[in-house]
């Protein structure tokens, strides 16, 4: 007789696992079921080379909603809080933002930028509001989705005209007008026309890069964290969590297919052939890998496989790690400097032409980077007196034109060091080791589609009230007892963990 669970998750990602630990806080027997033989999906450490160790997807902390710690009870450990931003020069004249000031420019950029900022993170600060409640429906009669959509309306409104017009202005437009409106300073231009597009398949002059700009504002304002022993800290932690609350957590177990009787999903079948009862089941998977694979399409209307087929989710970021044998000399930059967040994006049309490539299924010859040197407070990544670059390298097509082999990546390899090297001559003498993981390689090791963190494109087809598609968009599928909780669900990716925590929340409502 097979065992029966109240819910059973698929995926243990950070978002899956806030949403078992949410579960069973609630008294219902919670079964996380992951494929890995460590739970945190994208946001894990691991070791790459001999003695080396690095978060190997996600590597800064900077979106986790309170609203998750707070009801998981999380207490993380930091090696580094509130790091700054370094936009790099090949000069060595450098600037460096953090929060609302910035260095290295003109008093009229600091004051231009400290405006900009404190509007954008205003409208950060109300999306982040809603991306704690599940998204009302559009043309619905419940009251529910009425009083949110009211309230939603208000919110905007309470804003002042001024504001309220701003944002309707600026939602849908591009990074790359409104930073050459503002700013006179191309390495300012860049780095935030680089915050704006990383992870995305969209370059500065994209429709929509203001509003994936804002997005990466929606907890803390844009501060980044580096969290000690790495991102797979944060993910053990709140493993921990859910174990604490009751749920059991199972890894190297791969779900081969939900299970449907009758109409709705009654428990999940592994690929080593056990089966798991359950009228809950609850997907951390990409919503095209929950429907076509683990359900498949004949539980679903046509019309519902249509919209899913055509959710967009190009990856466009690969990331490279590297084993020093001491830190590399970056013009410019004193000793202090390499515990910061460094950034390679040139000026804005920098930016754009290293997107550019992308669009054809090529590669960037002049990538952008964001570089992390988390050994440099983390003495636990690498032996002593050595150290770990972690760097998140755009744009590499998922789709390579030619196809991803062990050229293709060796190429692109020696182009993102060529790139380091404008800036750091001596990089090249320093590598011991080196890994780089392409979107496919992501795709694979973690289970992202396409190899995007955000399980699907955020632009404003795929966002909000429409995320990840009309008729999911409230975390429940059209089959009884299906439901999505990660990346792929409202609000998006980054390690924030509100999908997993709103879902849980809304299953609960529904599944007395």
């Amino acid at each position: 007789m097979s065992e029966r669970f109240d819910a059973i998750l698929i995926g243990a990602g950070h978002n899956g696992l806030v949403c078992a630990g949410l579960l069973a806080k609630a008294g219902k027997r919670v079964l996380v079921l992951e494929a890995n033989d460590q739970v945190g999906g994208a946001a894990v450490t691991r070791p790459f080379a001999d003695g080396y160790s690095v978060s190997s997807c996600a590597h800064l902390l900077y979106q986790l909603q309170p609203a998750v710690s707070k009801d998981l009870g999380l207490k993380l450990d930091y090696a580094a809080k509130k790091m700054e931003t370094i936009a790099l020069a090949e000069s060595g004249n450098h600037i460096r933002y953090s929060g609302s000031e910035v260095d290295g420019v003109s008093d009229e950029d600091k004051k231009s930028y400290k405006a900009f900022h404190k509007r954008m993170s205003g409208f950060a600060d109300l999306l982040q509001k809603y991306f704690n409640k599940t998204p009302p429906r559009l043309g619905t009669k419940d009251k529910k989705d009425l009083f949110t959509l009211a309230q939603l309306g208000f919110d905007v409104r309470r804003m002042g005209k001024t504001e309220m017009r701003e944002l309707l202005r600026l939602i849908g437009i591009n990074i790359f007008d409104e930073t050459e409106e503002r700013f006179s300073n191309p390495a300012l231009k860049g780095a935030v026309s680089l915050d704006a597009v990383l992870g995305t398949h969209l370059g500065p002059r994209s429709p929509n890069t203001i509003m994936t700009y804002i997005y990466r504002l929606c907890a803390g304002h844009g501060a980044v964290s580096l969290p000690s022993g790495g991102m797979g800290s944060v993910t053990q932690a709140i493993a921990q969590a859910a174990r604490d609350n009751g749920a059991v957590i199972r890894t190297g177990v791969r779900v081969k297919r939900v299970v449907v009787d009758n109409g709705r999903v009654a428990g999940v079948e592994t690929e080593g052939g056990e089966t798991l009862e359950s009228w809950i089941v609850v997907s951390n998977a990409g919503p095209k890998t929950t429907v076509m694979d683990l359900v498949q399409t004949r539980h679903f209307e046509t019309g519902f496989i249509r919209r899913v087929n055509n959710i967009r989710a190009k990856g466009n970021a690969a990331k490279l790690h590297l084993a020093l044998d001491g830190l590399p000399s970056f013009k410019g930059l004193e000793k202090k400097d390499y515990g910061q967040r460094l950034l390679i994006a040139g000026d804005s049309d920098y930016v754009e032409r290293a997107f550019n490539p992308a669009k054809y299924g090529r590669c960037s010859t002049e990538p952008v980077m964001e570089i992390t040197f988390p050994s440099v407070h983390d003495k636990s990544l690498a032996p002593p007196g050595k150290h770990v670059m972690s760097a998140i390298v755009q744009y590499v097509p998922y789709g390579l034109h030619d196809g991803w082999d062990e050229s293709a990546k060796e190429a692109f390899k020696q182009t993102a060091i060529n790139t380091l090297a404008k800036y750091a001559p001596d990089i090249a003498d320093k590598i011991t080791a080196a890994e780089l993981l392409t979107p496919l390689d992501l795709e694979n090791e973690f289970n992202l589609p396409g190899g995007h963190w955000h399980h699907g494109e955020l632009t404003l087809d795929q966002f909000l009230f429409v995320r990840p598609v009309g008729g999911a968009a409230q975390y429940a599928m059209p089959l009884d007892g299906l439901y999505l909780c990660g990346a792929g669900a409202h609000p998006g990716g980054g390690v924030m963990g509100a999908a997993g925590r709103n879902a849980a929340r809304e299953i609960l409502s529904r599944e007395k």
